[in-house]
Order: C-alpha cells, then sequence, then structure tokens
C-alpha cells in the first residue's frame, strides 16, 4: 500500500502575512496554482507553524528576543483550506503572545479539523504524539524542539515539547519514539524537531547524532526545521525543511526566500521515494520556483545532498532521491 506524505518547513502567518490575512485567507491569495497542485498529490499534509494564532495576548518578555509572530484567527481557515492535517507548534514563536494565544492557537486548528502535537497546555500533552490517517497508512506524529528553554511545558504550565539536544537526545524522546513504534495502530512514526540555529546551509553534528538516535529509536522518517534554509537530506532524514510562507528579509547568500516543498511517498512502512518541489517565496505567497532560481536551489540541494552521500537528481523540474540510510 502506497501513500504521500506532504511536508513543509517553516510558516509564518503574522506580521506582515497577518494583515493581508485580514483581508482574505483564500489559499490562492497566498499560494499559486502550481504548488497547491503539487499538495493535491498528497494524502497528508505537515508543516512547522512559526507563530501563535490568537485575537489575545501580550508578548513573551525575554531578554535579546527580537520578534514576536502572531496570526489572526482566520489563519486556521487558510491552513485548512489548504489542505493541511496537521501542525508542529514545537518551535521558538509558538509562546510569542503567552500562554493564553498558545491555547487559542491549538483550539482555532483543532476547530477547522487540524491536529496538532509540539505543543499543549502542560508537558504531558506538549508531548503526546497524534495519529492520524495517510490513505490507507497510519501516521504518528511527534513534534519536539531543542529553543529556546524558557518556552518549555511544565506539569502544570503551558509550553513546548523541549529537548536539550545538543547534550544528547532525553530518554523521554526516545521512549516516546520507541511507544509510538510498537502502538499495533501505526505504520510510519514521524519526528519533526525544530533544532539547530537559523541561516546555516547544513546540518550541525549534534543534528545529525540527534537524528541517527531517533532513527534508531524507531523512527520511520525525521524532518526538521529551524535553518529558514533547505539542507540536503539522507534518508530517512530531511535535516531541515526551508521556509514555506513568511514576509522574511533575504539573506543574500543563502537565498532563505528559495525553498522546497517536499513529498515522501511510502510503500508499505518504508520510505520509497522522496520528490522535492522548488519553491520561491515573495513577501506574503509562495509559488514555484523558475528559470534561473529554480537552477540555483536544484544545484544547491544536490550538492547539499552530497555533502551526506545521498545523490539528488532533477527529473521534470521536480528533485528526486531514492534509497534510504543515515550518513
Amino acid at each position: 500500500m502506497s501513500a504521500t506524505l506532504a511536508l513543509a518547513g517553516d510558516t509564518m502567518l503574522g506580521r506582515g502575512v497577518a494583515a493581508m490575512l485580514e483581508v482574505t485567507n483564500e489559499p490562492a491569495a497566498f499560494f499559486s496554482d502550481g504548488v497547491r497542485d503539487h499538495l493535491a498529490e498528497a494524502d497528508l499534509f505537515l508543516l512547522n507553524l512559526e507563530c501563535c494564532v490568537s485575537a489575545r495576548g501580550i508578548k513573551w518578555a525575554a531578554p535579546g528576543k527580537p520578534f514576536h509572530f502572531r496570526a489572526p484567527p482566520q489563519a486556521a481557515e487558510l491552513l485548512a483550506g489548504l489542505g493541511v492535517g496537521c501542525v508542529t507548534l514545537a518551535n521558538n514563536h509558538a509562546l510569542d503572545y503567552g500562554h493564553d494565544a498558545l491555547l487559542d492557537t491549538r483550539d482555532h486548528l483543532e476547530r477547522v479539523g487540524i491536529q496538532v502535537v509540539g505543543a499543549g497546555p502542560d508537558e504531558a500533552r506538549a508531548r503526546r504524539p497524534a495519529i492520524l490517517s495517510m490513505g490507507g497508512l497510519r501516521v504518528g506524529v511527534i513534534g519536539v524542539t531543542d529553543h529556546p528553554a524558557d518556552y518549555a511545558a511544565r506539569p502544570d504550565r503551558p509550553g513546548v515539547a523541549y529537548a536539550e539536544l545538543p547534550g544528547g537526545v532525553p530518554s523521554w524522546l526516545t521512549e516516546s519514539v520507541a511507544g509510538v513504534r510498537a502502538d499495533s495502530r501505526v505504520d510510519i512514526v514521524l519526528v519533526t524537531p525544530h533544532w539547530g540555529p537559523n541561516m546555516t546551509a547544513r546540518p550541525l553534528t549534534y543534528v545529525r547524532r540527534a537524528a541517527e538516535t531517533l532513527v534508531t529509536s524507531g523512527a520511520t522518517l525525521v524532518a526538521g526545521h529551524s535553518a529558514h534554509v533547505a539542507h540536503g537530506v539522507a534518508l530517512p532524514v530531511l535535516y531541515d525543511l526551508g521556509d514555506f510562507l513568511d514576509d522574511y528579509a533575504v539573506d543574500p547568500g543563502l537565498r532563505n526566500d528559495l525553498s522546497l516543498l517536499f513529498l515522501v511517498t511510502f510503500e508499505g512502512a518504508q520510505v520509497e521515494r522522496l520528490r522535492a518541489v522548488p519553491i520561491k517565496l515573495e513577501y506574503g505567497r509562495t509559488e514555484l520556483a523558475r528559470g534561473g532560481e529554480h537552477a540555483w536551489i536544484s544545484e544547491r540541494f544536490i550538492d547539499a545532498c552530497a555533502e551526506l552521500g545521498t545523490e539528488a537528481r532533477l527529473d521534470q523540474g521536480v528533485l528526486t532521491v531514492r534509497g534510504q540510510g543515515i550518513s
């Protein structure tokens, strides 16, 4: 039995995108026909939602924190209309407007049928996996972040599922992965970590070590994010999904406005192939990359995969990877 999972990276619906959402929340206003056509190929779509969704809250007071992202409640309808089935909130923006806004985010998403992992009203629920249908398969999803520590959920306090991954993968996380792997209802275990610093071109050593531990613990697929730049892959690990929608400034060297939408096809419980679709992020709108920009992101991805011992090929405008193996 085969099924396809769509994965997108950091999706920021606050600030300038929030202003656009006050006018319309129609997916066509934010994503081109070509992007939405590729998403329609998937049986399940998951992304990292890098903002809260709420009309409430005050900015989180943390020394040196420069950005606070909050989207209006109608952002939930945008995501639902795009076909999103699950988001991870395990990141450094879920608590930007405090505990009330985080809880509102979960409520707004669940209201439109989108499941949430990686953050919750207490530590147990922040760490709790979600189990979703994907075609005829069942996927267990775990969301976790390694920053910031002050956003961590506590037994009696809302927050994110936090793990200090530079110090090694904690036992609660390996046990959670193994527990989902052992669940008879689950065919595929997806771990989606928000790890490492922004604006890096390749995964740090501790990220690669953590990925190996997660796979050894039972993860079928690991799909990370945080760098704002898509990294290479060594299946079953996608080290960084890059960005998907935002209003961010563009680094002229790393070109964080050029990214990838990932489509992972499973045959039973195994990764059969990966397709990476080059995309271009404009201000609050995402389109398929074309011309020289398509060539630039394609070449970078092929080279980044080669660094990890993986061969990526360009096939009719889409990058493909087959086979598995941690590098």
